[in-house]
């Protein structure tokens, strides 16, 4: 047992349909958060737009307020012009009233008071005129002040629609926030459920495999070459070849034949559900090898492994139901350099698991 806690432990051949479920709810989970990330990053655009838009139109509101502002001192100056040419024309006025009260007296100098009284009614008109553009003017500004009004009411509303929207997108977000912790919920109760059924095929293919090694310990126990190491029956290399060969021999054969009776008949136990497998392991030492048959150690170990589940499945064990696999001298179970140590180390392991 001591030796056994030394070896590194392979969990990768126990739990890969664990890895293969937790990767497709892995999908499911990136596959949602990828949806929820394309519907934040389109109303976030929206969003961004809305308060372009926005800002766009309360610059256009400060421009017409400002405009509004340069217009009104125009009027404030066209109308005090105004008032200063109403009282020009009044005084002028008065004027023309005297005149006509010299005229009798002015015979004499008619031609020069004609000339006056040309200019002055020149001056009048020129006057007249500009009161009338000034009018003109004055009707044009209100004009502009009644269309300035007319689009700021416009524009007004267009904000309160945009406010409007804005109302909306935001409801919208609050409800894409339920969903995802709803979604939430129901993965993390997936997860749960799916844990719990994997946790039930182990304990299942477990009890399968308490069996299995029961039955092989009442057949193998009073072997001196076969050992329970940990979850696996390990057979020591000299019971089943010759040194440096990978040729089964005939005690090897006989011990695998007892192997595959108590295999098939578990197996026909076994629901079909669960996906179980034999798994043989080759091991040798460390003392290097190299024959026109093997190129090194690891080659070695390969055909031996090899060479087991060729025989079993030559015993009507199931070739799906068989898998090989060699360690070389990688996996001592004594690391010492003394032959005892070697002799251990030389060996078939037997593990039934799952895929």
């Amino acid at each position: 047992m001591l030796s056994a806690a030394r070896r590194p432990r392979r969990m990768l051949d126990i739990w890969p349909g664990y890895v293969d479920a937790l990767a497709a709810l892995l999908m499911v989970v990136i596959f949602i958060l990828m949806i929820f990330t394309l519907a934040q990053f389109f109303l976030s655009q929206t969003l961004d737009t809305r308060d372009q838009e926005l800002q766009q139109l309360n610059e256009r509101l400060a421009e017409i307020n400002r405009l509004l502002g340069v217009e009104t001192d125009k009027n404030a100056a066209l109308a005090s012009e105004l008032d200063e040419v109403g009282s020009l024309v009044s005084s002028l006025t008065d004027e023309r009233y005297e005149l006509f009260g010299q005229i009798e007296t002015l015979e004499k100098r008619g031609a020069e008071a004609e000339a006056e009284l040309a200019r002055r009614q020149a001056r009048i008109r020129e006057l007249a005129a500009r009161s009338f553009r000034a009018e003109y003017a004055t009707d044009q500004e209100r004009s502009l002040a009644g269309q300035a009004r007319d689009q700021i009411g416009r524009l007004s509303q267009r904000i309160e629609a945009l406010r409007g929207q804005l109302a909306e997108i935001s409801a919208a977000l609050k409800l894409a926030e339920a969903d995802k912790t709803q979604q939430q919920a129901q993965i993390e109760d997936l997860g749960k459920r799916l844990n719990l059924a994997l946790a039930r095929k182990v304990n299942q293919l477990e009890e399968y495999r308490s069996e299995f090694f029961g039955r092989l310990r009442a057949l193998l126990d009073k072997d001196p070459n076969i050992r329970v190491v940990g979850d696996r029956f390990v057979f020591q290399s000299e019971l089943l070849f010759a040194s440096g060969s990978a040729e089964l021999g005939e005690a090897g054969k006989a011990q695998l034949r007892r192997l595959s009776e108590t295999l098939k008949e578990l197996g026909d136990k076994i629901p079909a559900d669960i996906d179980w497998v034999l798994q043989v392991d080759g091991h040798t030492d460390r003392v290097p090898i190299k024959t026109a048959a093997f190129a090194d150690n690891w080659d070695l170990a390969a055909a031996r492994a090899r060479a087991v589940v060729l025989h079993l499945a030559d015993l009507g064990i199931p070739r799906r139901r068989l898998a090989a696999a060699s360690f070389g001298e990688f996996q001592p179970l004594d690391p010492a350099d003394t032959p005892a140590a070697y002799q251990r180390n030389r060996r078939i392991e037997l593990k039934l698991t799952d895929r």
